[in-house]
This record gives structure tokens, sequence and C-alpha cells, in this order.
């Protein structure tokens, strides 16, 4: 796994793309073969160890009864306000923050339904970049929010990206073209790899996807 690089995971729903993710980070065990990060395989590195080399942006965000600052301090216990801060400005929360009563001491409820999912996923975009891992693992965390926010969340996870190795489970293909590495998934298998002009030439079942969905919205 190369620093800076991007692997997009697409396929239809139930292809394997959230699985082969969960195996990256041992919560399945594999049956066979291996997987290595950076020349060591998985296997023989702690699980614990193992998974704080990873930060997790998801569709399905995880919030819990607590203050802000205490959302986005999850995961690195000896957090600053200061560090807090420098990563809600970088995830573009900061601002929206800083307009609530009672700032970072906002308590947030136990489903966090007192703020807006666009909110919602930039606190959690806050805490990766505040956690600072190694790799990434994003599930495209855009679905149900306006088009403004929408652009936050994607500059956000575009900064989170630079310099990191980064697995993008992908639903919109037009936000994976610049992707190093696009693994096409169908029934739990990876049937086709290369850059999006690579697969598009192919003309298999990436292009078949990317086709129906530019066709979709062009229409």
């Amino acid at each position: 796994m190369e620093p800076g690089k991007q692997i997009a995971i697409v396929g239809p729903t139930g292809a394997g793309k959230t699985t082969l993710v969960n195996l990256l980070m041992r919560f399945y065990e594999l049956d066979g073969g291996a997987i290595e990060v950076n020349g060591v395989k998985s296997t023989d590195v702690p699980r614990e160890e193992l998974r704080k080399q990873f930060g997790m942006v998801l569709q399905d965000t995880w919030l819990f009864a607590g203050t802000i600052f205490e959302n986005v301090a999850y995961g690195k216990d000896d957090a600053t306000m200061e560090e807090v801060i420098s990563a809600c400005k970088q995830a573009h929360v900061h601002h929206y923050i800083e307009t609530l009563p009672e700032g970072y001491q906002t308590v947030l409820k136990e489903d966090a339904s007192n703020i807006s999912q666009g909110q919602k996923q930039l606190l959690t975009i806050a805490r990766a970049i505040l956690f600072n891992p190694k790799i990434l693992i994003l599930d495209e965390a855009t679905s149900s929010v306006d088009t403004r926010t929408e652009a936050y969340i994607q500059n956000a996870m575009n900064f989170m990206m630079e310099g990191r190795t980064s697995f993008v489970i992908a639903h919109r293909l037009s936000t994976i073209k610049k992707a190093s590495t696009i693994l096409v998934m169908e029934h739990g298998r990876i049937v086709e790899q290369g850059n999006h002009q690579e697969l598009l030439a192919k003309n298999g079942v990436y292009a078949d996807l990317y086709n129906s969905q530019f066709l979709n919205i062009a229409t």
C-alpha cells in the first residue's frame, strides 16, 4: 500500500465491497491468501494495533451522547481543544460549531438528532483528521445532504486523503475518476481492476456501470 494511493472499490449492491473493507481491518478473518500492510501480514499484527492504522468515514455516521468536543476527540485521549478546533476547521465544520450557543460544549443527543446529517458527516471527518491515520476507509458520505454541504464533505475528504493510502467505497462513479486503482467487484470477487480510462476501454462491467449512471444523470 503506497502513501497517497487512492483505491476505489465499486460494484452493485451486495457485490462484497463492505466485506473487502472488513477483511482489511480483520473484522473477518481470511480463509486463504494474505493482506500486507507496509510489508507486514495483517495476521502478524494484533487486531487492536492493526485497527489503529485505519481511520473510517462511513455512510452511517456514528456519534454518541456527549459534547461535540468529546465526539471529535474520540480515539485520541490526549487531544487538546486547539487540536480539535484545527481538525474541525479542516473539515469545514468549525464555523457551524461556533454558531451554536454552547460551541464545542454543545451536547449531542444519543442519535445526534439535534444536528443535520451533513453536520454529522463533517464531525466524523473532523474526528478522522484528528486521529491522523495512515490508511483511510471512506464510504461515500454525501447521500441525503444538500449540494453546498456535499461540496464541504467532498473538499474535507479530499484534504484527508492527501499523502495517505485511501480505500473509497464508491457509489457514484463520477467521484472516483482520478483514483489510482479501481477494483470492480461482482458476487464477492474482483472481476476487473485498473484506472478509469483503462476500465472504460475494456468495455466490460465497469464501463456498463459508468455508462448507466451517466445516462441516468443525462436524462
